[in-house]
């Protein structure tokens, strides 16, 4: 992982509505910026950046690109994204949503071949407070500090940053990996990363029901994270009896012993108490918990 002040950053679909709304944004918060990519737009610049037809024409203009933020068309977006990894770019962030599912399949097979790191389809992004933005987080919420925050929601997101802010409690990074049916990066994999990350102390992990994903991370944080880390799942109030994981989800979580109520909020919450990881009751109850992990003093109600 490489999100820095220094990395090189483009947008590609620059010129779309969302790329003019949120390329100057990220700009204004100090990303690098270097170039906007929008096929017969080459040569103009938006907002004082730069914009090319071609990928290929930006790295051969600037040099090594370390991430691309990807606001196209859902369809536009595969294309897009196997332009930059050909260019060299190891980093894709995609804020687009509805991305045709073999679309995404084709996609990862070749970011796994080339070790390319996916965040999304549907996210908001990556921020790290004070730092960078990639992607369209409101940022007004985020102050720097040391608790990791991953989710698979978007506006969730927003509203734990902005709770934790409000506690004084600061994050080294906001991450959504993707609300799609299909997404590039897991939670196992981002809490490698912010097990390893040195200006993270706490991990707060904000899931949803449907899919299995949170109890494949309840399962890996037992096994494989060191560092003290807070559950959040949201939709306990949905209606039981709608299954909305898949066949071979739920096939899986019975194989891992993770029971056959796969994707209710039930399911989740009991796999993190298995693995003794706190779970809060509500957005608002997650700096307490997050206070407690790091000894810090908290109000009484």
């Amino acid at each position: 992982m490489n999100f820095t002040p220094g990395s090189k950053v483009i947008v590609q679909g620059i010129a779309e509505p969302l790329g003019l709304t949120y390329a100057p944004l990220m700009k204004a918060y100090g990303t690098q910026v270097v170039a906007g990519v929008s096929p017969g737009h080459g040569g103009q610049m938006l907002y004082g950046i730069p914009v090319f037809d071609l990928v290929e024409a930006a790295v051969a203009n600037l040099g090594t690109i370390d991430t691309t933020v990807i606001l196209t068309q859902p369809y536009a977006a595969l294309d897009a994204a196997l332009e930059a990894i050909a260019s060299g770019i190891r980093q894709i962030v995609l804020i687009t949503d509805g991305i045709p599912p073999l679309d995404m399949i084709c996609l990862l097979r070749k970011a796994e071949a080339t070790e390319t790191l996916v965040v999304g389809p549907n996210s908001p992004g990556i921020i790290i407070p004070g730092q960078m933005l990639l992607g369209i987080h409101p940022s007004e919420f985020y102050t720097p500090g040391s608790v990791g925050l991953i989710s698979r929601s978007g506006t969730l997101t927003y509203e734990i940053a902005l709770e934790l802010t409000r506690a004084g409690l600061g994050q080294s990074i906001g991450v959504s990996i993707g609300g799609d049916a299909i997404v590039g990066s897991s939670f196992p994999q981002w809490l490698q990363i912010l097990d390893e990350d040195e200006n993270t102390e706490v991990i707060v992990l904000v899931g949803e029901i449907g899919g299995d994903s949170e109890e494949a991370a309840a399962h890996y944080i037992a096994e494989a994270i060191d560092k003290p880390v807070i559950a959040y799942v949201a939709g306990r109030t949905a209606p039981r009896g709608r299954r909305m994981g898949h066949a071979g989800a739920i096939v899986d979580s019975q194989i891992a012993e993770l029971g056959t109520d796969i994707g209710t909020a039930d399911s989740k919450i009991n796999a993190f108490q298995r693995a003794k990881i706190p779970v809060a009751d509500r957005p608002s109850q997650i700096p307490t918990l997050v206070k407690k992990m790091l000894k810090l003093p908290t109000k009484k109600a």
